[in-house]
């Protein structure tokens, strides 16, 4: 065969998308250490009530969860995210009290930004 025919030839070989995959199966089921050893006290250490949010069984279901699961359980963007950046520090043996934070407050201020800069009016966001 020429090398032109099998430059020709190649992408037919080649699957066309990509492999649609659960990647949480792939991933490796952290042993439980120290005070947590169940999915509702990891839940509890990560914080921002997401034991209230969603419950699981047993230890490998919670490892073998994904966003698609998450997102079914009726969870919010932010939480799922949350859980999951949480699963992953702790699958790379770190403990939930140096990573766990609380969300971010609300914005006080809402709208286009003041309209008085450094003791002046900005003219060009007067409103008519």
């Amino acid at each position: 065969m020429s090398f032109a025919l099998a430059i020709r030839l190649r992408p037919s070989f080649l699957p066309s998308c990509r492999t649609f995959q659960n990647h949480a199966l792939l991933k490796s089921v952290p042993p439980p250490r120290g005070d947590i050893s169940t999915p509702e006290t990891f839940l509890k250490a990560i914080g921002r009530g997401s034991e209230t949010k969603i419950s699981f069984d047993t230890w490998d279901d919670l490892w073998k969860t994904n966003g698609l699961a998450l997102k079914k359980a009726g969870l919010a963007v932010r939480d799922r995210r949350y859980i999951l950046w949480a699963m992953e520090r702790y699958r790379q043996s770190d403990d939930p009290s140096d990573y766990a934070h609380d969300a971010k407050p609300k914005k006080k201020i809402r709208g286009h930004g003041p309209a008085v800069q450094f003791g002046k009016r900005i003219r060009s966001r007067r409103r008519k």
